[in-house]
């Protein structure tokens, strides 16, 4: 059961790639991009590592320090991208 559900987390995480990829052909700004890709390459990132963690238990801390980090440089990335979109903009 642990299998099925770690495999399905993996799948889920897989998506979620693939659909924050699949906005950037979109007509909409570079932030509205990048705002969607983020946030879906980070969901579906934590997914991966949560499915990984289910199916290799034994290497919990190492994942977990994924998760951690993951989550801590992806909302930072954000702020720089959305600090350095304002600076262009009061620059122009």
């Amino acid at each position: 059961m642990i299998t099925i559900i770690s495999y399905t987390l993996i799948g889920i995480g897989l998506f979620f790639w693939f659909w924050g990829t699949s906005h950037l052909v979109s007509n909409r700004s570079v932030l509205f991009k990048l705002h969607g890709l983020s946030v879906a390459d980070t969901l579906g990132s934590m997914l991966i590592i949560i499915g990984l963690l289910m199916k290799i238990p034994s290497e919990w801390p190492l994942l977990i320090l994924g998760l951690i980090s993951l989550a801590i440089w992806n909302t930072m990335l954000g702020y720089v991208i959305a600090y350095c979109s304002t600076q262009e903009t009061k620059n122009e």
